[in-house]
């Protein structure tokens, strides 16, 4: 693991002892007000630990209910709070009602293809028809693009809507109302003072927006769009007999997927859009999701972890290798055998894309070495890479570094594009908005956890080093020494089914609720063999051996400490204090649990 700056020394007493595991983590108990733990387990009729879990996510008496029992009705806002949300679906109703031609420009990722798919439902649902527009990664690029909406106008195409994207597309919306086409756009990505020239933009993140949902990703701002559009065409008499008003709240299963694969905090609304939609999701309505589910080989109840690590990717791989619009198509199919071709030629493409990172995640870990351990951020940048899978890599540098991290692929022709990733408490998507402000890129934008830029190769150094310049006091704020925080510890009798169902309870979890994370003390490594390439297998028992055994991997270990120490620990017989998670084990229909290893540490003494 790469050095960090120098952060502020750590004051707490490391828990279990433990100022060093094999992974170099500093061990700690999160900060948690112990009376109001306890409190609010007594309140909900939990065990004191879950108090505990509660306690450390700032969950208080006043959001105990709602973090319980996240509920639509009294989380949803009205759209009308949004600028522009009003002109929008008058605009939108208007071109409904006339019959006009509308389109909407998508992205090829989680969010736009979602967003994407959720308007065209809508306007399946409605009785009319919507020109999709997906640009392709390589040829085109992120964002609406002039040689596109132009050739939307010259299709008759007379209202866009730009979803994921546009906040920042000043010029090619420039073009677009030059061409006659009327704009609307659809976007959390993060803005500048000046917005750009269209019927209405729409975005919580806006600098004159009232504070409060900048937190939602774009797929929820298009569901309250289309919520506002449906309640402008019921007042107009729009419905009948022969078209009935469409359930929006039957497409919550798309607003769940693209809120968690855009790793946005599952905190307030976007916690209950996503805990509904994973009811939705179970009910397997929608033939893509269902199609793509049986690829990935879920066959239990799909929760958050589903869709960010087996659903998402492989919608995103189609934009990432493939082609753009199949995550989009997917998602709008209702044709149950269509819907299994394309879900097969996703997961084919996905696989595709892990070879391809495979190779890219090896040098861009070679250029990490020669990262400077002062350095705030990290960033890394070859030329050959495959665009397409450098978000994917930059969350891989960034585990390894522990610091916020870009990947930028050069190509032949001077230009790179990069992707970011970064770590709580360091907004990065601000960071590229001030470096494009500054004239160092081409183009860049983003949110807190995630951005992207384009940039020339001969300003790479001037960017790299302004970066770091700027991050460097949220960086150490954001105590990016190596560390990580705990919940409390368990028994490994105690990680059994009945404490997993309540830790369902409080979830969703994701960014801004994160998993619960325990440690087993003192715990012995029974038996432990590798699985796959690079997974750790292992059965656990308490420390003298005795009672129930538990289920346990460590995923992409082998080649690092952790795997290797559990294999040792299995030969020499020593306990070891493992830190990680409680998941879902199912065996022939039977629920059990097992423990996602993350760390190990020797116990002191």
């Amino acid at each position: 693991m790469n050095g960090l700056l120098t952060a502020p020394a750590v004051s707490e007493t490391p828990f279990l002892g433990v100022t060093r595991s094999v992974q170099g983590r500093r061990w700690r108990l999160r900060n948690t007000d112990e009376r109001l733990a306890l409190a609010l387990a007594q309140q909900a009729g939990l065990p004191e630990i879950l108090g505990r879990v509660l306690a450390g996510r700032g969950v208080g008496f006043e959001a105990l209910e709602d973090h319980l029992n996240p509920s639509l009705r009294r989380l949803l806002p009205d759209p009308s709070r949004f600028h522009d949300m009003d002109a929008a679906a008058v605009r939108l109703a208007q071109a409904i009602e006339k019959d006009e031609k509308v389109a909407v420009f998508g992205d090829y990722d989680v969010d736009g293809a979602t967003s994407t798919a959720l308007l065209n439902r809508f306007f399946r649902a409605i009785g009319r028809p919507l020109r999709v527009y997906i640009p392709d990664r390589l040829k085109e690029g992120y964002g609406p693009n002039a040689p596109a909406l132009r050739k939307l106008a010259a299709e008759g195409v007379k209202l866009v809507v730009t979803v994921d994207c546009g906040t920042l597309a000043f010029a090619p919306l420039e073009d677009a109302a030059a061409a006659g086409l009327d704009v609307i756009v659809v976007d959390h990505h993060l803005a500048e003072p000046d917005l750009p020239r269209a019927v209405a933009v729409i975005n919580p993140n806006r600098l004159d927006e009232q504070p409060g949902y900048g937190q939602l990703a774009a797929v929820g701002v298009a569901f309250l769009l289309i919520i506002a559009v449906n309640r402008r065409l019921r007042e107009r008499g729009y419905y009948t007999a022969d078209c009935p008003e469409p359930n929006l709240m039957g497409w919550l299963d798309l607003v769940a997927l693209g809120t968690v694969c855009d790793v946005v905090p599952l905190t307030g609304l976007n916690r209950a859009l996503v805990a509904q939609g994973l009811k939705i999701l179970r009910g397997r309505s929608n033939a893509g999701l269902a199609a793509l589910a049986d690829v990935a080989g879920v066959n239990e109840p799909p929760g958050a972890y589903h869709l960010g690590f087996l659903l998402g990717p492989r919608v995103n791989a189609g934009g990432r290798v493939g082609q753009a619009d199949l995550g989009t198509r997917l998602l709008s199919c209702d044709d149950p055998r269509e819907a299994s071709a394309i879900a097969g030629e996703l997961d084919r493409y996905n696989r595709e894309r892990q070879e391809i990172e495979a190779t890219v995640l090896l040098e861009a870990m070679q250029e990490l070495e020669h990262v400077p351990e002062t350095a705030s951020l990290a960033l890394v940048a070859r030329q050959g890479w495959h665009p397409g899978v450098i978000g994917i890599v930059a969350a891989r540098i960034r585990e390894a570094a522990g610091r916020p991290s870009f990947v930028i692929a050069l190509d032949e022709t001077g230009i790179g594009k990069g992707s970011g990733r970064s770590i709580p408490g360091v907004d990065l998507g601000a960071a590229v908005v001030a470096a494009g402000q500054a004239g160092l890129l081409v183009n860049g934008g983003g949110h807190a956890m995630a951005a992207g830029l384009t940039v020339e190769t001969a300003k790479l150094n001037e960017l790299k080093a302004f970066l770091n310049e700027r991050l460097r006091d949220a960086v150490i704020r954001a105590g990016a020494s190596a560390s990580l925080g705990f919940d409390g510890a368990l028994g490994v009798s105690g990680a059994n089914v009945e404490l997993y169902e309540k830790l369902e309870q409080l979830g969703p979890y994701g960014s801004g609720n994160p998993e619960p994370r325990f440690a087993l003390a003192g715990a012995r490594v029974v038996t432990a063999d590798v699985v796959g390439e690079k997974h750790v297998r292992c059965l656990l028992s308490a420390g003298d051996g005795q009672g129930p055994r538990l289920k346990a991997i460590a995923f992409r270990s082998i080649e690092g400490e952790l795997g290797p120490a559990l294999l040792q620990a299995r030969q020499t017989g020593s306990a070891l204090h493992l830190g990680g998670h409680l998941r879902a084990d199912y065996w022939r229909g039977e629920r059990r649990v097992q423990f996602v290893l993350e760390d190990a540490a020797q116990p002191a003494g």
